[in-house]
């Protein structure tokens, strides 16, 4: 296992015997937002309780073959792990940065959610049958346009998909790249702008991402599958977080809204519990789904209920919990040629470390 250093408190931590700690203050802290770069929480904040679950959060880590993490708390670095800084690609992720991305030109008209693929004239290699080309935008941010057409990439679940035209839109789950793919060029076609260069001027900029490099992105994908390509982003876990911490905001970023709070609440409301889901073993992971993001279910006493996930494979998470005032990123780096063969961090194994981080008692309870 490659060496991992651990940052910020975490560094600090076994040297307290202490048995009897005050219980953390529950009183609400003012947004607080990073600047050029994050600001850590100061060890003198943490009390001897917060360290050594910050510690027993490392000790797990060091278990598993995770890259990098961040959990960001009330604006500022709890605990980093790994070359935060470090970019790499982050595939399924993308999903949930193209949702954030359509809220603006869907709350000023320019993108109209029940408009069909007839109606934005979206067809692909071979045609579209006339029931799927009833599928609307909304359809395709859901996971539920009953297109089975084959993607121009993998890594969703269209090996499980039913027969072609079987399936009314609206009325099926399935995890498939052709919507989340065809969802991408509708942004395209309907704003006239890039998904990338959309990202850089509303997003990247005013959040001051700090590793983001826009000529590292283009669409990718096999064309001769379908002419809708993937469009992957190249992100680090530190501006990862950023992105959650945006999210945890209700889109809001120093005196700016660039994405609409409404859109926020309606990205992470669930429209597909889980147990809706297709096929069997996507139903058994125990996630709902709104529009592009994983959603959690847990029951009220855990400190993750509420929270929802931008969710990559082989280990690639944005962890946003509004009950702890708390954004978690994490990453297990994959080559850019893709070895599907490397070692996974998944979802159960994730969650274990985001509960050690959000359990540990460690929020100031005063602005910082």
């Amino acid at each position: 296992m490659p060496l991992r250093t651990l940052c910020g408190a975490a560094l600090l931590l076994l040297a307290s015997a202490c048995t009897s700690v005050p219980p953390a203050s529950t009183a609400p802290v003012p947004a607080a937002f990073p600047g050029a770069s994050w600001e850590p929480q100061p060890v003198a904040e943490q009390g001897p309780a917060c360290r050594r679950g910050l510690a027993a959060a490392g000790d797990y880590l060091r278990t598993l073959d995770t890259t990098a993490l961040m959990a960001v708390q009330d604006g500022r670095v709890l605990f980093a792990y790994g070359p935060v800084e470090a970019v790499s690609i982050v595939f399924s992720v993308r999903k949930s940065v193209l949702s954030m991305l359509y809220g603006p030109p869907v709350a000023d008209g320019t993108i109209d959610l029940d408009r069909t693929l007839a109606d934005l004239g979206i067809d692909d290699t071979g045609g579209l049958l006339p029931i799927e080309r009833q599928a609307t935008l909304r359809d395709l941010l859901t996971a539920r346009s009953g297109v089975y057409h084959a993607a121009a990439n993998g890594g969703d679940d269209a090996a499980a998909a039913p027969a072609r035209g079987s399936q009314m839109p609206g009325r099926y789950f399935l995890y498939n790249n052709w919507d989340f793919n065809a969802a991408g060029t509708a942004f395209e076609r309907m704003t006239g702008r890039s998904i990338y260069q959309a990202f850089a001027d509303d997003l990247a900029a005013p959040l001051q991402l700090q590793d983001f490099d826009p000529a590292r992105h283009v669409r990718s994908g096999d064309a001769r599958r379908s002419e809708h390509l993937a469009y992957p982003f190249f992100l680090s876990t530190r501006d990862m977080a950023r992105l959650g911490h945006l999210m945890l905001q209700q889109g809001h970023w120093r005196g700016q809204q660039l994405v609409p709070a409404d859109w926020v609440a309606r990205i992470t409301q669930q429209t597909t519990p889980a147990s809706q889901m297709h096929p069997a073993h996507t139903a058994r992971r125990g996630f709902g789904y709104g529009y592009l993001w994983w959603l959690l279910q847990e029951p009220p006493d855990s400190p993750l209920v509420g929270a929802y996930m931008a969710w990559g494979v082989h280990g690639q998470y944005i962890l946003v919990v509004p009950k702890r005032q708390m954004v978690i990123a994490h990453k297990r780096q994959v080559p850019v040629a893709g070895n599907w063969n490397v070692s996974w961090v998944g979802p159960k194994a994730f969650l274990h470390a985001a509960r050690l981080l959000a359990t540990a008692p460690c929020r100031a309870g005063k602005a910082p």
